[in-house]
């Protein structure tokens, strides 16, 4: 490699820290406004119903087509954001989800905005791997770097505990396209910002080509996860004895069979999601773990939401000012989160987090009438949002502490793919245990169902709970590099040759760290 371009400075690493904070804070809106645009509808989504013609089995589809989406395009967004210019993909997401959410405002009718919700989703899913990738280059120093990280990340959690609000506060002193329009002011303020704001970073050369895209990969996968979603979200409405729903979850698999095996095939520079991703220090565990932040909140809204509105004929905004205690304390665990990133191992600060949430999620299958909201319903909503804000941000600091940052597109696609994953399967899980106990025990005005999905809930914490106990491996120690590798290359340069220590040290043929970067996560620097 030419010497001079080893040592060119990384534009982005190079700008002011006001400038790079005020990045942050664009980005952090954005990753709010992807979130916010599912959590929002969970109160709006009755008077959209009304307002478009959608009946109740077909309102599932407002939420539904964006997740579909989303979740399916993030991976092929993750892949352009690291081997085309970020600034260009984030752009290329941020403006067309404003004008989108701008046209779902207009619209009534019902297949108009399902269409525009499922472009939505497509253009949300542009913004966040590059963000994340933009983020890391921004910020190189380990310390800063979680920090911006965690920011990220508990903006996401804040659009999905303060959207039910919100969206419940547009309804009742507006109306219901106020929802769209507040998502597509904001989207359009980061897109004009942010392209003013991002510098221009030089073409990675080599890398920004369509023969690196792994088109064939990145299509199959997207292609698995699409059919996926909408088979689960078919079955959890229509029934999942249906032959539409058995052929489609059947094709999803082999599709998703069939991905890895191409991966594992072709060379890794090439690949959309290398094989050796899994071997990075616990990553398969954490996104694992990653699955259960998402599933826990939609599964609180989904067992609560139609039963506080439909069966105890609460208004949308007393049933959101219900939901307020999940938002209100993401605030001060924010703090406490904070202080705690850089001084305890992830791996005890994940388990005292799911600990936390099974203690809150195990209270709420006893909620059974409206008495019960402050004696249970209210200390679980407080202890079970601390253990997952926690655990959501420790995991997605994690992540990136264990990976090299010319992955981090593509880290960022899967760990939000998982958790759009997660509310699907979580999503349809819930409503076929509550649906099928509800058949013979209470009807659906009855609580037993509900319980039923809160117990399913406090499984699945249990259950990562034990994986995390059993298969956490601590990383191997960092040692100080030689002299000759202390270089003034970029970042990619020095956590490159990180990577093949991490690899070999895996392998156990060298005692040398994984990434700096881990051993700074770990509370160890």
């Amino acid at each position: 490699m030419d010497p001079s371009v080893a040592q060119a400075p990384d534009p982005l690493a190079s700008q002011s820290p006001a400038r790079k904070n005020i990045l942050l804070l664009l980005f952090c809106v954005a990753q709010f406004l992807d979130v916010f645009s599912t959590s929002s509808l969970f109160s709006a989504i009755p008077a959209i119903s009304n307002a478009v013609g959608l009946n109740n089995s077909q309102s599932v589809w407002l939420n539904s087509a964006y997740q579909l989406t989303f979740a399916s395009f993030l991976l092929v967004s993750g892949r352009m954001a690291d081997i085309y210019n970020p600034k260009y993909i984030f752009l290329a997401g941020a403006g067309p989800l404003g004008a989108f959410a701008l046209g779902a405002g207009f619209v009534r009718n019902k297949v108009a905005i399902i269409i525009l919700r499922a472009l939505s989703g497509c253009a949300a899913s542009l913004t966040i791997p590059s963000s994340l990738r933009l983020l890391v280059h921004m910020f190189p120093d380990p310390a800063d770097q979680a920090r911006a990280v965690s920011f990220f990340a508990l903006s996401g959690a804040i659009g999905n505990v303060l959207g039910v609000v919100i969206g419940a506060l547009f309804v009742s002193f507006a109306s219901w396209p106020w929802v769209f329009w507040f998502i597509s002011i904001m989207a359009f303020l980061v897109f004009f910002s942010c392209a003013v704001l991002i510098p221009q970073l030089p073409r990675q050369t080599g890398k920004g080509t369509a023969r690196n895209l792994d088109a064939i990969g990145v299509s199959t996968l997207t292609l698995s996860v699409l059919l996926f979603i909408f088979a689960l979200t078919s079955g959890s409405v229509d029934g999942w004895g249906k032959a539409e729903v058995i052929v489609t979850l059947v094709l999803a698999v082999i599709l998703f069979v069939a991905f890895f095996i191409w991966e594992a095939r072709i060379p890794e520079d090439k690949a959309a999601l290398p094989p050796k991703m899994w071997f990075y220090p616990n990553f398969g565990l954490l996104i694992a773990i990653a699955l259960i932040p998402y599933t826990w909140w939609s599964s609180v809204y989904l067992l609560f939401a139609w039963l506080w509105q439909e069966v105890y004929g609460w208004s949308a905004i007393i049933s959101g000012l219900h939901f307020l205690p999940i938002g209100l304390f993401v605030f001060p665990t924010m703090g406490i989160v904070g202080g705690f990133q850089q001084k305890v191992k992830p791996n005890l600060l994940l388990l005292g987090a799911l600990i936390l949430m099974f203690i809150g999620t195990i209270l709420l299958p006893f909620a059974d009438r409206p008495s019960r909201y402050f004696p249970l319903v209210f200390p679980a909503f407080c202890i079970g949002t601390a253990g997952t804000i926690i655990t959501f941000t420790t995991v997605n600091i994690a992540l990136f502490a264990v990976t090299p940052p010319h992955l981090a597109g593509t880290v960022g696609a899967i760990f939000n793919c998982a958790l759009q994953l997660s509310t699907a399967v979580g999503s349809a899980a819930i409503t076929s245990i509550q649906t099928s106990v509800q058949e013979s025990h209470g009807g659906p005005t009855g609580y037993q169902g509900r319980a039923a999905g809160f117990w399913f809930l406090t499984a699945c914490v249990a259950i990562e709970t034990v994986a995390l106990v059993v298969f956490w491996k601590n990383p191997p120690q960092a040692v100080s590099k030689e002299p000759e590798e202390k270089t003034d290359g970029t970042v990619d340069q020095v956590n490159d040759g990180a990577e093949k220590k991490a690899v070999e040290a895996e392998g156990g043929s060298t005692p040398s760290g994984s990434d700096s970067r881990s051993v700074n996560n770990n509370g160890r620097a």
